[in-house]
């Protein structure tokens, strides 16, 4: 729960990539470039490419200021200073200004970002301010783009590649990567594969794969079953060095707890465990399959197959 909340800043909150982390909302809600067909924020109130004037970038850091005194007196440490707003954060033009002025506090700055804008220079260089920028790319195919992201009108798909491309090769901090799995969309092999062979060249430091855990804009963009995500995984997996689902699970990922139903579930949370390694898990605490068994009966742990062998993930909507 909240601290503190004022127009501009929440938190601080748990984050599994970021610890404890306060959003910093620099942007109206819903005021977008994109109208993503699985927002679950709601409609897009304002679609546009150009950035404009929101907040001044003073207000903003004294509130930031405020935020993060309130949570130290409630004896917890802010680790990022997050723009994750309900909109694109790249839109405000003084974007670089209050990354300026947040620096003041000695805090590590993030960005999430839908990359739209990225293809400008001037937001690249916002962005290089930086300690850690995620980057969505949920396709490469400029039709499947366009029916995912509904773009504003005069974006093109190939200049936000290119400039994701430009942008990775001079980023000084910590790059990732998040790509939104849509059923019949994007989950097929080849678009996958295409887009983590784009990704490679990004070469980030972690790739997220995420679904919709909430109802999104559009009642029809449903996410894929266990099966896929799995499939997904592992042909990013082949790509790229370090891949992580992102689905709204907040656990104690790969930390050993002494409850090995708990560290199975936690795990499977994060990616997908062979069943050599689940087995594995099992003997070093002393405890029979029947485990596996019964949270796959339960509904909290999926079997897939892949290239013949079985793994085991958790499954959508259990934390």
């Amino acid at each position: 729960m909240s601290l503190f909340r004022s127009s501009t800043t929440f938190g601080p909150v748990p984050s599994r990539r970021l610890g404890m982390s306060m959003g910093i909302n620099n942007i109206p809600a819903k005021v977008c470039t994109y109208a993503c067909i699985y927002c679950q924020l709601g409609s897009t109130t304002m679609l546009t490419k150009d950035r404009g004037e929101f907040y001044e970038p003073e207000k903003m850091y004294r509130a930031a200021q405020k935020q993060v005194a309130k949570a130290l007196e409630s004896g917890v440490k802010t680790d990022y200073l997050t723009f994750v707003p309900d909109g694109e954060p790249t839109l405000d033009i003084h974007l670089g200004k209050t990354i300026d002025l947040l620096k003041q506090l000695r805090i590590p700055i993030a960005v999430i970002t839908n990359s739209s804008l990225i293809w400008r220079m001037d937001v690249r260089e916002e962005l290089a301010k930086a300690d850690w920028v995620s980057v969505k790319i949920d396709a490469i195919d400029n039709r499947t783009w366009r029916r995912i992201n509904r773009p504003e009108v005069f974006l093109q798909h190939f200049s936000i590649l290119g400039g994701l491309v430009e942008f990775a090769k001079h980023f000084p901090g910590k790059l990732v990567t998040e790509t939104m799995l849509i059923k019949d969309l994007n989950e097929g092999d080849d678009e996958l594969r295409n887009i983590a062979d784009f990704i490679a060249k990004l070469q980030p430091h972690t790739s997220y794969l995420s679904v919709p855990i909430r109802p999104p804009h559009e009642k029809w963009a449903c996410r894929p079953d266990e099966g896929r995500l799995n499939r997904a995984f592992q042909i990013y997996y082949e790509k790229l060095p370090q891949v992580e689902y992102l689905i709204g699970y907040e656990g104690n990922a790969f930390a050993y707890t002494g409850d090995v139903e708990k560290d199975i579930l936690s795990i499977t949370a994060v990616h997908p465990m062979r069943r050599s390694a689940v087995e594995k898990l099992l003997a070093k605490a002393g405890e029979p399959w029947a485990i596996v068994e019964e949270l796959v009966a339960a509904g909290n742990l999926k079997e897939s197959l892949y290239e013949g062998h079985a793994y085991y993930l958790r499954t959508f909507g259990h934390t």
